[in-house]
């Protein structure tokens, strides 16, 4: 990194997450794997009951930074699942922390998950849902690692509102770095309207919240030119469509349920 950790400090300062706050800027910088994990687990925390001792798989973890803030934070033993990031890598991480005892790495495809039925206590997972989610039957074979009773939550980049046909211009224009931020794969971008509907299809969890964040954008603007000046980021920067966009489309959404409990 070419920048010091006052400016650091500077670039991440964002008073909406105070728990966030108390990491070290350097490490944040470096957990770079699209909007700040931080900024997010702590927001959908929020909306989520997380007692000392309860068992939480944290699913598309990247590099584990959510799953460290959650055990240090909220004194949860986590799984942290990934399929990108290999458990090895980060195991490292976790043992830098000192939370060997709390914070478990686990490399895991989502449709091959090594879980037992009525496992967690709660379930999260930030930027990852979404490339598998949308389908209409994930949702109720996921949730049966999910005891009864306890949340599942999400956090995932979306929509403001949805569109039809071709996406807007401004979200497929190359960008001046050459890179382009609508891909095939963003179409798994939704509303929190959408999101809602899709969960509430199913029999076996009952919606708690859906929603959006405010000025999202932005934050995840902020977060994109922070890396970008600590020379973080592992793909060419969002920045300029994000600017351009300015909130009108791309945002972040929130998504919490409760699985049912079984009659009887």
């Amino acid at each position: 990194m070419n920048i010091d950790k006052a400016r650091m400090t500077e670039l991440l300062r964002n008073g909406k997450y105070p728990r966030s706050a108390a990491y070290d800027p350097e490490w944040v910088l470096n957990g770079w794997m699209g909007p700040n994990v931080l900024w997010l687990t702590e927001w959908l925390a929020e909306a989520m009951s997380l007692q000392p001792g309860m068992r939480v798989l944290d699913m598309g973890c990247g590099k584990a930074l959510s799953s460290i803030f959650l055990a240090r934070e909220y004194g949860v033993q986590v799984w942290a699942n990934d399929l990108w990031i290999g458990a090895s890598e980060n195991w490292q991480r976790i043992g830098q922390a000192g939370l060997e005892d709390r914070v478990f790495p686990i490399h895991a495809e989502a449709h091959a998950l090594p879980y037992a039925e009525d496992f967690f206590d709660a379930i999260v997972s930030i930027d990852s849902y979404q490339y598998y989610g949308t389908d209409d039957l994930y949702l109720g074979s996921f949730v049966k690692l999910l005891k009864p009773g306890g949340q599942i939550g999400i956090v995932v980049p979306g929509l403001v509102r949805e569109f039809t046909g071709p996406a807007p211009e401004h979200l497929t224009r190359r960008q001046q770095s050459g890179s382009v931020f609508w891909v095939d794969e963003c179409w798994c971008f939704h509303t929190a309207q959408w999101w809602r509907e899709h969960w509430s299809r199913s029999d076996e969890v009952d919606v708690e919240t859906a929603d959006l964040l405010p000025d999202g954008w932005k934050d995840w603007l902020q977060y994109e030119i922070a890396c970008n000046e600590a020379g973080t980021l592992i793909f060419p920067s969002d920045e300029e469509t994000l600017t351009a966009d300015a909130g009108r489309y791309i945002g972040l959404v929130r998504v919490v349920a409760r699985r049912k409990r079984r009659a009887g």
